[in-house]
Parts: structure tokens; sequence; C-alpha cells
């Protein structure tokens, strides 16, 4: 009788193992598993945003120091390109600026958080382009000069290089730089044509934007500021005329609510950051020892750039939170900026 009633006890008990978790456990671990795995699910939401707001941020600013880093570049090595064996006073390398009116907030929409053209400076890197050979006028007869009022400009390569050559370095959009035989008078101009060859001689004609008052100074690279819509002075066989490989540094705010900084060079265009909401350039003051933004405080005279301050600002996405607004324009988004100060080792050299 003992061992029959010790096997149902223990039949019970065995049974019981195979049973499993009850109700109660069940539903006491479901609702542990949803508080847990809710607070987990709340966690990386949370993080995501963070971790959006952070990329955005971190790829904001690796553009800023990718186009800092490209200035920097171009900027140092401004003023190469120098033609052995000649001697040109004044040789006209550097770099100019432009500046837009100090304080301007017309450009400026704060409802909705646009830039207009004239909230951004621009600056332009001159040097020569040492590939295409160095050229004189060549006015006939020998004794005469070039005319201040014609749009063909007849020019001989000082090297010797055949006209065929020389006329195929010059296309339309290229831009020229005409210097007087002392150095002391300069203008550049804008080529409308191709070189076309000229008479036996050897020469080739170049068609520029006509002289008097639709020639300007596109460079802003001319030393006689009173005289910079037409060719200065009547140019001579011994002056020079030399093609430019110019980099302009500016921004495109065609379309307000994107403006672009873009990097122009004779070939062309490039977007090197989007979203620039502030582009500064200074040039050093050796009479105040600080960075002037006014470019007509030093007679937009390019030889009395040494260094210069580039501030570049930019924004990213459109914050998570609705109520954000940045300390800069209070739009609602994140901002960062980048700033280097450039010293052109070359500019020592324009004297």
């Amino acid at each position: 009788m003992n061992m029959m009633k010790m096997r149902i006890k223990t039949t019970s008990a065995s049974a019981r193992r195979k049973r499993g978790f009850s109700l109660i456990e069940l539903m006491v671990a479901m609702g542990m598993f949803l508080v847990v795995g809710g607070a987990a699910v709340t966690l990386v939401r949370s993080n995501q945003k963070v971790y959006n707001i952070q990329q955005n941020q971190v790829g904001l600013n690796l553009s800023l120091r990718n186009a800092v880093a490209q200035m920097q570049n171009d900027a140092e090595n401004a003023g190469t390109g120098f033609y052995q064996g000649i001697d040109i006073p004044s040789w006209p390398i550097g770099i100019t600026i432009a500046n837009n009116p100090a304080g301007s907030t017309s450009c400026y929409t704060p409802a909705t958080h646009t830039y207009g053209p004239t909230c951004f400076d621009s600056f332009t890197i001159i040097a020569t382009d040492s590939k295409t050979p160095a050229a004189h006028p060549l006015n006939n007869p020998a004794s005469s000069c070039q005319s201040e009022t014609s749009s063909i400009l007849p020019i001989v390569a000082a090297d010797g290089t055949s006209k065929g050559t020389l006329a195929g370095d010059f296309q339309t959009g290229d831009t020229v730089l005409i210097i007087s035989g002392d150095g002391t008078t300069m203008v550049s101009t804008g080529i409308t044509g191709t070189g076309v060859n000229g008479g036996t001689p050897g020469w080739v004609d170049l068609q520029h934007n006509p002289t008097g008052a639709g020639l300007t100074d596109p460079l802003g690279i001319t030393n006689d500021l009173s005289n910079n819509n037409k060719l200065l002075h009547q140019f001579c066989n011994d002056a020079w005329v030399l093609r430019i490989a110019q980099i302009t540094y500016s921004v495109d705010a065609s379309n307000p609510a994107n403006p672009k900084l873009i990097r122009t060079t004779p070939a062309g265009s490039d977007v090197i950051a989007e979203q620039v909401i502030g582009f500064k350039v200074g040039a050093y003051n050796a009479t105040t020892a600080s960075y002037s933004y006014d470019s007509s405080s030093y007679g937009n005279d390019w030889t009395q750039i040494r260094a210069i301050r580039v501030s570049v600002i930019a924004r990213s996405n459109t914050a998570a939170d609705p109520n954000f607004q940045n300390n800069f324009d209070q739009g609602n988004y994140f901002v960062e900026s980048a700033a280097v100060v450039i010293n052109p080792r070359n500019l020592s050299m324009n004297h």
C-alpha cells in the first residue's frame, strides 16, 4: 500500500513539471518584456535623433574643412607662373578681393531665412598661364601704339612661337592682362573670340571687349582705378600681353534657399560647399595691424595684399526640434563655421 501511494505521489510531481508556466506567470513575463522592450525602443529612438544630428554636423564640418583646405592650397600658390628670362616690373601676381558693404542686412530675409548675393564676398587668385607664351602688342607702323578705341589687339609671341600655335592658346572667355613696358599701367580684359592668324609678320589678332565704356577690368587687377574702362593708355610694342589663369571663389546665390560656394577657373565652375550662409574675406592691413573687410580702404590695390583671412559659415538640415533656434540667425538648423588665415608665399615678391 505504501509503495502504491509513493508511485501516485511521484507521478503527480512529474505531471506538474510538464505543465510549464501558469497563465499568471506568462502574463507577468510578457509585461516585464513589454516594459523593458519599450524602454529600449525609446532609448534607441532618442539616440537616433542625436546620431542624425551628429552625423549632419560632422558632414557639414567636413565639407567646410575641405572647402577651406582647397582655398588654402590655391591661395598659397597665388602668383605662380613666372616666365623665365622676362623682366616685367611689378609682376602681376597675387589676390584681388571684392567685399560687399559692411553691415549689409538687406540681403537677408529673416522670415524665410534666405540669403541674397550681396551677403557674400569673393576673391580671385591671380596667376599667369605658364603654358601660353608671353606676347607683345604688334602695332603697325612699329612707331605707333595700340589704339584705345580698337576691339582688336594684334600680338606676337615674345619667344618666337608660331602664330598658329599662339592663336590656339586663346579661346573665347579667356582673360588677358596687358602691361605697359615700364610696369606702371595695366588692365585685364575678356577675349570674345578665339585667336585669329593676322598678317604675314606672324601676329595673332585677339578680339576683346570694346575699348572705351565697354571695356571692364573683370579681375579688378588694374592699378589705375580712374581709367579702368579702357586700355589705360596707348600700349606700345614694348608692352606685355599675358594670358591669366585665375581662380575665383564666390557664392552663387541664384537659389536664395541654398547659396553655394563655387570655385571658378577658365575650365569652368565647381561647387565645393552648399547651404553657405556666410563668406567673408579680409585683407591684412599693415597700418592698423588688423584684417580689413572693406576693399575700398586699401584702394582695391592687389599690391597691398600680403595675407587674407577667409571665413565660411554653412547650415545643416532642419533640426528635429521645431523649437530649436541657432544663435547666428535664429534659424531652425545647426550652424558650423571654419576660418583660416592664409599667407601666400609668393606675395612677398610683389613689390
